[in-house]
Order: C-alpha cells, then structure tokens, then sequence
C-alpha cells in the first residue's frame, strides 16, 4: 500500500512540522482533531521534500509527480488554501470545520509515535 519504501529523515519531518505549525499559525487554521491524520500528512510532505524537491501534496494521485511539481499547483500550501482555505488533506482546518482541534502545534514526538 505504501508507495514509498523510505521514512524521510528526523530533519525533514522537523521541517514540515515547523513549516506546518508556522502556517497554521500565519493564516488562522487549526491542525486536525486526529493527531494521527495531521502526522500522516506532514511524513507525507517530508516525503514528496526529499524525493522530489518540494512539499507536494500527499493525498492526491498523480500521473508524473514532477510535472505537478513543476506547475506549484498542489505544493503546499496548494493553490486552494492559498485562496479559499480549502485542504484536502485535512492539515489546515478553519475553526467552523467539525474535523478542526484546537491545536497548532504539534510535537515531533507525537509525529514519530503516529507513523511507527
């Protein structure tokens, strides 16, 4: 089912968790209720870092991954929550979305327990 063999490292997923708190933060969204949903997404952004260059989006399917990568489009923060607050992965929720906790931050350790 996983579709990549390797964990990313400690460094990227710090990383992602840093750069995913620091948005949050920036734009008023809240981590999901699950704290295994947003550690999924972030190992899944520290994945598509180290393999491709940039944070693509990891719940959706692509065709040829570089070329989406090269279009920005669905880079995190994609284009829909750039402009309508709108994550499909449930990383960035506004606080009207049932999913939304209460939380912006999340603990590396928390992360690394989820995706064991």
């Amino acid at each position: 089912m996983e579709e990549n063999k390797s964990n990313p490292t400690i460094n990227s997923l710090e990383a992602m968790r840093k750069f995913s708190e620091t948005y949050a933060k920036r734009t008023g969204t809240f981590f999901c209720i699950d704290s295994s949903v947003t550690s999924v997404v972030i190992e899944g952004l520290a994945k598509h870092k180290e393999e491709l260059g940039s944070p693509l989006c990891p719940c959706r399917h692509y065709n040829n991954k570089i070329s989406e990568v090269l279009s920005a489009y669905w880079n995190c923060p994609c284009v829909p929550m750039r402009e309508r607050k709108e994550c499909h992965c449930m990383l960035f929720l506004t606080p009207d979305n049932e999913f939304a906790g209460k939380n912006q931050e999340i603990a590396l350790d928390t992360i690394s327990s989820m995706i064991e």
